[in-house]
């Protein structure tokens, strides 16, 4: 009786309706054969039942909390005609989690306010306190460094910043830059001269642009030399002022190429350096200028760094899990070796 009692008061229901009813709006909510109400359930580990514009839920009270708002969110933006598929639902559903445990960890903290970043074609919103945090980073510091795992919007919202500075004339140019480095295939191999051998290195960036800007003004911009996208090694040389310079898979730079590359950076000139430590495409034996700078530049004032983790992963929910799964292979292989190595040497001593 007694864990019944305490289970009950650890339960809570909910109930609301979603005005003004429209039964297309609803439709667009519930998803196909209400998948995307049984998909925000599954995430809170909670029930939730309608009997049309009628919800009721029962579940954990901060579960039912959240599903609520998320649910309520969601028809609101139906008003606007946006189709709903399960990726955005569960990109806040992350968003969500990421709020609750900062709320959890940051109690009594002042509350920022939500950072949106315009361009021509989006408005973009950094989701979670990590990705807010990032663009409030690089909007107080002439270099910032964004560090983690694939997927977590660094690359991303650097190019959103360089737009928006570009867009509000602070800076007259945008280069985006990265190390022409194969990941297991050859450069010569691939067709083309050496533009179009470089171009697959800077696709992800072009696709960021467009999306930001459309095909054809991006195209217009890099005429006129206001956008340049280009390899590391053209770099050298150069002193970069009044300018946003992105470095993209900076893990690929070696020692003497991240010096080169922070040494470019003239007066008026901002610089956001994005990469994964374990990502890295190297010759065996070379150290990743990335993994590098860490240590070197950590506590120098007007220099940023922030640090993204697996839970801040903003894709498909199977990529947070395949690269967790990567971590824990690793670190199970590291201890591994580690025992071997300690066996090997007990043994050579007892010999």
């Amino acid at each position: 009786m007694t864990q019944a009692h305490a289970a009950e008061q650890r339960s809570a229901q909910s109930e609301f309706f979603l005005e003004p009813e429209d039964n297309r709006r609803l439709a667009n909510l519930c998803g196909h054969l209400d998948s995307h109400i049984k998909q925000i359930a599954k995430h809170f580990h909670i029930r939730v039942f309608n009997r049309g514009h009628h919800f009721k839920m029962a579940g954990d009270p901060q579960s039912v909390e959240h599903a609520s708002q998320i649910i309520q969110k969601l028809y609101r933006e139906t008003h606007n005609g946006t189709l709903l598929r399960s990726e955005l639902i569960q990109l806040l559903l992350q968003e969500a989690d990421l709020d609750i445990t900062h709320a959890n960890q940051n109690k009594g903290e002042a509350n920022h306010k939500p950072i949106i970043i315009r361009t021509p074609k989006l408005i973009i919103k950094p989701r979670g306190p990590n990705q807010q945090k990032y663009v409030r980073t690089i909007q107080h510091n002439d270099i910032n460094f964004g560090i983690g795992p694939a997927g977590t919007g660094k690359t991303y919202l650097a190019v959103a910043c360089a737009v928006e500075a570009l867009l509000r004339d602070d800076v007259q140019k945008v280069i985006l830059v990265r190390p022409a480095v194969e990941a297991g295939e050859k450069l010569g191999f691939l067709p083309g001269d050496l533009a179009q051998k470089i171009d697959p290195y800077l696709r992800p960036l072009y696709d960021a642009l467009h999306d930001m800007l459309g095909y054809e003004q991006v195209v217009k911009l890099q005429e006129r030399n206001v956008i340049e996208i280009a390899p590391l090694a053209y770099m050298r040389g150069r002193t970069l002022s009044n300018a946003y310079v992105i470095l993209d898979e900076s893990q690929n730079t070696t020692k003497e190429q991240m010096k080169m590359f922070l040494t470019r950076i003239g007066f008026g000139t901002k610089a956001v350096i994005t990469g994964d430590v374990t990502q890295i495409d190297l010759p065996r034996g070379t150290r990743s200028g990335l993994a590098h700078i860490m240590h070197v530049l950590n506590d120098v004032d007007g220099i940023g760094f922030t640090h993204f983790a697996n839970k801040d992963v903003v894709r498909h929910p199977l990529v947070q899990r395949i690269v967790e799964a990567y971590d824990s292979h690793e670190a199970q292989v590291a201890a591994q070796k580690l025992k071997q190595d300690s066996e090997a040497k007990n043994q050579g001593s007892a010999e």
